[in-house]
């Protein structure tokens, strides 16, 4: 009785196999009468997210103010500026925070946070104003998305 069930079994793979090209071919077929078309996606509208990563922010010490960034700029705590490890210098990038909510829109201009910060999950470090904006401050660190909304150039000023 099992040897027969076995071969039942098999035979019936086997004829599944020969059928499902056939059917393929008719989906497609029939997908093509109807006027389905293949598009490219959209290109994004202004504001809208092109690349979104999620992790810890943190933020830049006004010990820094004064220095010069990645981007050849002078750095400026006031500034609604950030540093990342790979974006394109001139990115700009709206950071929400998931933790108590609200959002800012930063350019990054500089190379962070530090490996050390990295590995604990740190994406962002932000300016001063940044994180005083997103409500911060106090703790160090909060949970963001960080959404890239315009792609730099990644040139040096």
């Amino acid at each position: 009785m099992l040897a027969y069930l076995i071969q039942e079994s098999a035979t019936k793979t086997r004829r599944l196999w020969l059928v499902l090209p056939i059917i393929f071919t008719l989906l497609l077929a029939a997908s093509a009468s109807c006027g389905y078309e293949s598009h490219s996606p959209p290109a994004p509208q202004a504001g809208q997210a092109q690349q979104t990563q999620t992790g810890l922010a943190s933020f830049y010490s006004r010990a820094f103010d004064g220095e010069e960034t990645a981007s050849g700029e002078t750095f400026d705590s006031r500034e609604m500026v950030a540093a990342h490890p790979s974006y394109p210098l001139g990115t700009v990038v709206r950071v929400t925070n998931l933790e108590k909510g609200g959002a800012v829109e930063v350019r990054i201009h500089d190379r962070g946070p530090s490996e050390e910060n990295q590995i604990e999950g740190v994406i962002i470090d932000l300016s001063g104003a940044a994180a005083e904006k997103l409500g911060m401050v106090k703790d160090g660190r909060c949970r963001v998305q960080v959404e890239v909304l315009e792609w730099g150039s990644d040139k040096r000023k």
